[in-house]
């Protein structure tokens, strides 16, 4: 299964079209990136350890009911996905108070929010991905009304699936990023999760001591990322010693 034209190519990610014209093959780097790019590492098998706890959540999530564009795992750093329109809006689900959202409102990080918060920024890197409004997106046409909603209704129910995952490893879920496209078909277009789900795009906490299990590792210097990542799929039950 051997990947053809670079399609794509963003921050920890790499998208190879496929001799399937309907399939596309997800490349994982290993590059640590935060705050758009503006601090930049290299961290050794960071890509793995994302390729395969992505797998896993998306796998599960496909188990419970959530259709996404995951199809397999090829190899330790790429995986078939179904190829999507995808629309450009990141999704933030948000069950605890953290990172910028404590910092725009003045919320003290850590406070449990009284049911999820789910935001919306603009998936563009030169901008900064600002945060946009559902009216945002419907006057600029990224996505119609019952896109919006079938998105949110989604994000909720990969939210419920994904605190009730990491609960049962010992994971605080504190929030995470999604981001979802369009599946054309001949009998009309299908919302569906797609990029990746990972220590990468989630915020995690040990549930007993609040460790960061998280890239927060990398983006406040706290170090031990790699070990932190090894340490989220260890309890998920993931092989990694033999991926």
């Amino acid at each position: 299964m051997t990947k053809k034209e670079l399609l794509y190519e963003g921050k920890a990610k790499k998208l190879f079209s496929h001799k399937e014209k309907d399939k596309l093959i997800q490349y994982f780097k290993d590059d640590a990136t935060a705050f758009n790019k503006k601090k930049h590492d290299v961290m050794e098998n960071k890509g793995i350890l994302n390729n395969l706890i992505s797998e896993h959540i998306f796998t599960h999530l496909r188990n419970n009911g959530i259709e996404n564009h995951f199809i397999k795992r090829i190899n330790e750093r790429e995986q078939l996905v179904r190829k999507l329109e995808i629309i450009p809006i990141e999704v933030i689900i948000r069950n605890i108070a953290a990172g910028t959202l404590s910092k725009r409102l003045g919320i003290e990080e850590g406070k449990e929010l009284p049911g999820p918060l789910i935001e919306f920024t603009l998936k563009n890197d030169n901008l900064d991905d600002p945060i946009i409004s559902e009216e945002h997106i419907r006057v600029f046409e990224w996505a119609s009304v019952n896109e919006i909603k079938e998105i949110k209704n989604q994000s909720i129910k990969v939210n419920k699936a994904l605190i009730g995952l990491f609960i049962n490893v010992g994971i605080i879920l504190v929030d995470f990023k999604i981001e979802f496209g369009r599946l054309i078909t001949e009998n009309g277009n299908k919302i569906i999760l797609a990029d990746e789900i990972s220590p990468d795009s989630c915020r995690l906490w040990d549930k007993k001591s609040l460790k960061k299990l998280d890239k927060d590792r990398f983006r406040r210097n706290l170090g031990g990322l790699i070990d932190a990542y090894k340490e989220v799929a260890t309890r998920l039950g993931i092989d990694i010693k033999n991926n």
